[in-house]
């Protein structure tokens, strides 16, 4: 279960802070022998066992160790970072694709909370919870009006496998109530956002993450596209900051022939290991464009950089984010774990595309920023001529120029479109004012139309529909610059009919209604 978006809009922190997750080299699921102690007779131990007994003031010396080894590690480099216990949890649930739960995605309106996705497969699906429903009473105690918050739910919807639930939901004339009662179970999360055929020949999947189930999410994906016709290929990888380093060697076995190599890691304590694709790929036939961007990192550019040097893909987009170190997760007992850098990872032709750090944490997390304000995000040429990329030209099996040293460059450049994308679209966005919008005024509208293609190919989001959804907004967001409300109109009414789409049929009709109007969808469909 998670909270709706409406629609992503990723600041650069979050951004960061999934990308600086980055890949696993391993995953371990119980307790780790670091060959360290913090509990002996240490400097760190005495200083933190001094604070604690003898400070002026009571201090949670727990929250200082994991400041104290943080800072440690963060002056590694910016991808070695100590995870708290809670953020280590949702790290690891999100990567090994599912939780315990009901399985729904929900919306909090006037202390009400709103059902806008139901999981297929999860116990809420099973029992018949419909999207839309209004949560009442949980567990024959009220639960709407009573101050709700992300972590008040999350206790109660989240947790021990096999508990009973019982929500009372509000029937959708207002009168009356609905009881469904589910235990928690096992909740898949899917590592493909949408899969669908972009035209007659040429199918279209986005992959958000690279998971113990990516490679078993996609071969399904893909299975169904070849049914419909499918011989050629668009992998979105925009926005995918990375996983499991086994997800990306997988996915990328897929696309190649037996003994190609995929990438290879090493690092000082870490001997050179090779990673080669075998003969069991879904897709070894067949063209193949991926698309990335600034935010694609990490597994997206082992998989990117791999089917470029190979010259099996058109890549195309913006330079990737420029992730090559590899971390490992050391756990500790109270849960809380240390991810560690321990290699680096290369590309088939050598390329290493770790950008710098040497400047300190703080500017590379700048770095992207600096990148725009160069104006790299809008012209081919600033990208060539950075010089990060001087002198470090490799090639593909083609002869083909490749560069390291901060990202993987595309093949085929497309330029940021930052014109409609405004200050006031993020804030909506933000306050979930799309999907709330959807919530309170289009469901009647949605019950017209029984498929999502039909409501896809015929619903077009009038001025009368804008300007109701810029009133209804008004009341939240008090301040909306007139000048950026007309420069963003028509993207905004993309979001609302997308976020429209996807509260009835789900994200694939969310992304192909964004896609419509995308350049650099309609760049890659053209290779």
């Amino acid at each position: 279960m998670k909270k709706t978006a409406g629609v992503i809009f990723r600041t650069l922190i979050l951004l960061l802070v999934g990308i600086t997750i980055g890949l696993y080299i391993s995953r371990n699921s119980g307790d780790r022998n670091l060959g360290f102690s913090f509990s002996g007779d240490d400097k760190l131990s005495k200083v933190l066992t001094l604070v604690g007994e003898s400070y002026v003031d009571s201090v949670n010396v727990d929250s200082i160790e994991g400041a104290s080894i943080n800072e440690l590690l963060q002056n590694l480099d910016p991808h070695s970072l100590y995870l708290p216990p809670q953020q280590a949890q949702n790290i690891n649930e999100r990567l090994e694709g599912g939780f315990n739960g009901i399985g729904i995605e929900y919306q909090l309106l006037r202390d009400t909370l709103i059902i806008t996705q139901v999981y297929a497969g999860g116990p809420a699906a099973k029992a018949g919870l419909p999207v839309g429903s209004k949560v009442v009473n949980v567990d024959h105690k009220k639960f709407s009006g009573t101050k709700l918050t992300a972590d008040k739910v999350n206790n109660i919807f989240r947790g021990e496998k096999d508990a009973t639930i019982v929500m009372d939901v509000a029937n959708a004339d207002g009168k009356g109530t609905r009881a469904f009662a589910m235990k928690r179970g096992r909740v898949d999360i899917s590592s493909v956002n949408a899969a669908y055929m972009a035209n007659a020949n040429t199918g279209y999947i986005k992959i958000s993450k690279f998971a113990a189930t990516t490679d078993v999410d996609f071969r399904t994906a893909l299975k169904k596209l070849k049914v419909d016709g499918m011989n050629k290929l668009v992998l979105d990888l925009r926005g995918n900051g990375g996983g499991y380093l086994s997800a990306a060697t997988s996915m990328a076995d897929e696309f190649l022939s037996k003994g190609k190599l995929i990438v290879y890691t090493q690092g000082v304590h870490e001997p050179r290991t090779d990673y080669f694709a075998t003969d069991s790929g879904a897709f070894q036939q067949g063209k193949v464009t991926v698309l990335i961007d600034e935010y694609s990192a990490s597994a997206s550019e082992i998989l990117a950089g791999a089917l470029q040097d190979l010259d099996r893909a058109t890549i195309v987009g913006r330079r990737s984010f420029g992730k090559g170190l590899v971390q490992q997760q050391f756990p500790f007992g109270d849960g809380s774990a240390i991810n560690l850098t321990v290699a680096r990872y290369y590309t088939p032709s050598g390329r290493s595309i770790q950008k710098s750090y040497k400047e300190g944490v703080s500017n590379y997390r700048n770095e992207l920023a600096q990148r725009m304000q160069k104006g790299e995000l809008f012209s081919e040429q600033s990208n060539r001529n950075d010089t990060v990329f001087k002198g470090s030209s490799y090639h593909t099996s083609g002869g083909r120029k490749v560069y390291s040293g901060g990202g993987i460059m595309p093949d085929v450049f497309v330029p940021a479109d930052t014109s409609q994308n405004t200050q006031v679209v993020q804030n909506l966005g933000e306050l979930q004012l799309f999907s709330a919008y959807v919530v309170d005024k289009m469901q009647p509208l949605l019950g017209k139309y029984n498929t999502g293609e039909d409501f896809m190919k015929h619903y077009v989001v009038s001025d009368d529909d804008y300007r109701n959804f810029i009133l209804y907004s008004s009341h939240t967001l008090k301040e909306m610059d007139s000048r950026e409300l007309l420069q963003s109109r028509d993207y905004i009414k993309s979001i609302l009919k997308a976020s429209a789409a996807r509260f009835k049929w789900g994200d694939n009709a969310f992304q192909e209604v964004m896609n419509t109007n995308d350049v650099a969808y309609k760049k890659a469909l053209e290779q």
